[in-house]
């Protein structure tokens, strides 16, 4: 009875005394470049989009994919360069779009070109690259950071390029655009969350 007490004693001190908490991680204590890989990996928003992509030309072979992987990366870096000297962001009750499409694409299995392909990454990383700069620049990495969101993004499409492009016969290929509707499901989501 009296260990029994302590411990309801504890919890409720623990309860009533509690730490700061951050509904969205910007800073590790690793460095910016660190700040800005973490960033994207716990960045449903930013990482998935950049997962549907890579499926989506891996999907639709080797010159789609080649062209992905370095155009998703290049636009990101120069929006996120230029979002970070910005002085406006993008809303973020646009953050659904960005998912709903790419989801929406992947599941859609769409026959593309390379330069459609090739667009449709350029749209994305200018449109994601802005919208991390300017959050990098306003929480401290800057342009630091959007250099580490970069590296995990060329990391992430070039894997999942790959995976797609390597593992796409029969019922893979189905999962592959299941994944997909997925994530444009997560669109919708957030799309209805911020209608809210």
């Amino acid at each position: 009875m009296r260990t029994q007490r302590a411990v309801t004693a504890l919890a409720l001190a623990l309860v009533l005394c509690p730490m700061s908490a951050r509904a969205h991680l910007i800073t590790t204590g690793l460095g910016p470049v660190y700040d800005g890989i973490t960033h994207f990996a716990l960045t449903p928003e930013d990482l998935l989009p950049a997962l549907a992509l890579a499926i989506l030309a891996g999907l639709r072979g080797k010159p789609h994919a080649r062209m992905a992987i370095f155009a998703l990366p290049l636009a990101w870096l120069v929006a996120g360069i230029v979002g970070a000297s910005a002085t406006t962001g993008i809303p973020d009750s646009m953050s659904w779009l960005p998912l709903l499409v790419m989801g929406g694409l992947v599941a859609a299995d769409l026959k593309l070109s390379v330069f459609a392909v090739t667009t449709i990454a350029v749209l994305l990383g200018l449109v994601l690259g802005y919208a991390n700069g300017y959050a990098m620049a306003h929480a401290g990495p800057g342009v630091r950071g959007v250099l580490g969101i970069v590296v995990a993004v060329f990391a992430v499409t070039t894997l999942g390029a790959a995976g797609a492009g390597a593992w796409q016969a029969g019922w893979l290929r189905i999962a592959w655009r299941v994944a997909g509707s997925w994530i444009a499901a997560g669109g919708l989501l957030l799309l209805g969350w911020s209608l809210r």
